[in-house]
């Protein structure tokens, strides 16, 4: 089951998102076609429950927001882009482990 956590973004709502100060936020680009992108979806769903309000979990879709994909050039999924305060401060490409995932976002909180 899906945290309640995690924000849907969409191109409308992406922005907005992003640029709240304080704690990062992760933004997450998948597909639903994406296998490796639904076997990380648990690993974020996790991270979201365990640390809100130290960070944001945010999940975009690529195939409904092709313009925002492109703009922060995703070529493959899932990508996950850590932003604070607007800017972005890291970028991992493919699947990777809780742990791997929990100390990017420790650089940054």
């Amino acid at each position: 089951m899906a945290s309640e956590n995690v924000i849907t973004l969409s191109d409308a709502n992406f922005a907005d998102t992003i640029s709240a100060e304080g704690a990062p936020v992760l933004v997450d680009f998948w597909a639903e076609w994406c296998g490796p992108c639904k076997a990380i979806a648990p690993i974020l769903d996790e991270i979201a429950d365990e640390h809100t309000g130290s960070v944001t979990i945010a999940k975009l879709n690529v195939d409904d927001a092709p313009n925002t994909a492109r703009e922060f050039e995703v070529m493959s999924i899932p990508t996950m882009i850590v932003f604070k305060n607007g800017e972005q401060v890291a970028k991992m490409i493919g699947a990777k482990s809780k742990d791997a995932i929990v100390e990017e976002l420790a650089n940054h909180m």
